[in-house]
């Protein structure tokens, strides 16, 4: 039973007109199934060259493969376009587009085969092989985009992590001043102690006595928060490895921090370069990953249809001539949906199911042995291929 979040694309042997084949289907779809006239459509299958059985087979049994592999680039590029706009559903349905039309719009009206750029005079092994070269384009391009772009978004959130934390491990440099600090001293020097907000009184009345040389009345509050109040407090250079090791016996946190004007505004630079380079990046990768998308969702599409043009012969052989048709159900209605084409080609069930056809007329075993993996798969009356549902 194929999949209730996914469009089903379908083909079964060309004895009329694809179009006849649309017009008797879609009163029973709409009656039936209560189908939307506009989730099915048809869909032109090409007559590509078709090579030998023994080409066709290895084909088939690369295809699953190589379907993985496009599928998972496009779900990837999904996947990027909705980290960059915050999992926001309104805001991604508007880059996921197909040469700026919605999905369905691409699929439902009037998809055609893009002769300009995949030419059906090519074999099968050509056209597979132009699709991958694009499609590893597409992903190679992604990665390092996206590994671009997520360093210098890493390095920035690190800056804005200093920035966001309470006293105790911020950075310092826009919240102290010149005016803190004792500068250009041989002897004396100004420590910043992080003091826990609920150990101040305690501060207030024992840092003069935790070494001796703490300068008496020097502790000055420079900031709280709901932590930590931060302290400068003067004592000399000599008892510096001292007092920070009381400080840490009373749980009073020392922040090794040197003054620098020049330090704390090449911090300051860093910051917003960083800033606006991931502002840059972002742009960029948001531009490319809705590009790629594109992309990426229409050789899926194309490499959908050369498996269904293969699974087609391969089931029900010459002449390759074939009628597709595109169907996209919604959960409550897939059941019935499916049922309709069922009966609709139950005429097919002779030729749809090859491991017990050739069961059936004793074939060769190990032709059968050969050929297992294809026989191995789920076979309905008529071939159907799915493509999941982006959104």
């Amino acid at each position: 039973m194929p999949s209730d979040q996914s469009t089903w694309l379908v083909s079964v042997p060309q004895d009329g007109d694809s179009e006849g084949l649309l017009q008797e289907l879609l009163p029973k779809l709409t009656s039936q199934a209560k189908l939307s006239s506009g989730n099915i459509s048809s869909l032109g299958i090409p007559s590509f060259k078709t090579g030998t059985l023994d080409s066709l087979v290895g084909i088939s049994e690369d295809l699953p493969k190589q379907e993985a592999y496009f599928t998972a680039t496009v779900a990837k590029t999904v996947d990027t376009l909705r980290n960059l706009l915050n999992n926001d559903p309104a805001k991604l349905s508007q880059h996921i587009l197909i040469d700026e039309r919605a999905i369905d719009d691409y699929l439902f009206h009037n998809w055609r085969w893009n002769e300009s750029r995949y030419n059906v005079q090519k074999s099968l092994r050509d056209l597979i092989d132009t699709l991958n070269r694009e499609i590893v384009s597409i992903d190679g391009t992604m990665k390092a985009k996206l590994n671009n772009y997520n360093l210098v978004k890493g390095s920035l959130t690190q800056m804005q992590r200093k920035q966001m934390g309470n006293l105790s491990t911020r950075s310092l440099g826009d919240v102290v001043s010149s005016k803190d600090f004792i500068e250009d001293s041989e002897y004396l020097e100004t420590v910043l102690v992080a003091v826990p907000r609920n150990l101040t009184k305690e501060w207030n009345a024992s840092y003069e006595r935790l070494t001796q040389m703490v300068v008496p009345r020097s502790s000055k509050l420079i900031k709280s928060d709901d932590e930590f109040s931060l302290f400068g407090v003067v004592i000399f250079k000599r008892v510096h490895d001292e007092f920070i090791q009381k400080c840490r016996d009373h749980k009073f946190i020392v922040r090794d921090f040197v003054y620098s004007e020049e330090e704390i505004e090449k911090q300051k630079e860093d910051h917003e370069n960083a800033n606006k380079t991931e502002k840059e990046l972002w742009t960029e990768l948001l531009r490319i990953s809705r590009t790629n998308f594109s992309e990426a969702f229409q050789i899926l599409v194309h490499l959908k249809v050369v498996r269904l043009f293969v699974e087609s012969v391969l089931r029900y052989g010459l002449p390759a001539n074939y009628a597709g048709l595109i169907v996209k159900p919604d959960s409550k209605s897939t059941k019935k949906v499916f049922h309709v084409l069922q009966s609709q080609f139950a005429y097919l069930r002779p030729r749809s199911n090859p491991s017990q056809n050739k069961r059936k007329q004793g074939g060769d075993e190990e032709y059968v042995g050969e050929y297992s993996s294809l026989m191995e798969q789920e076979f309905f009356d008529f071939v159907l291929f799915e493509i999941p549902w982006i959104v």
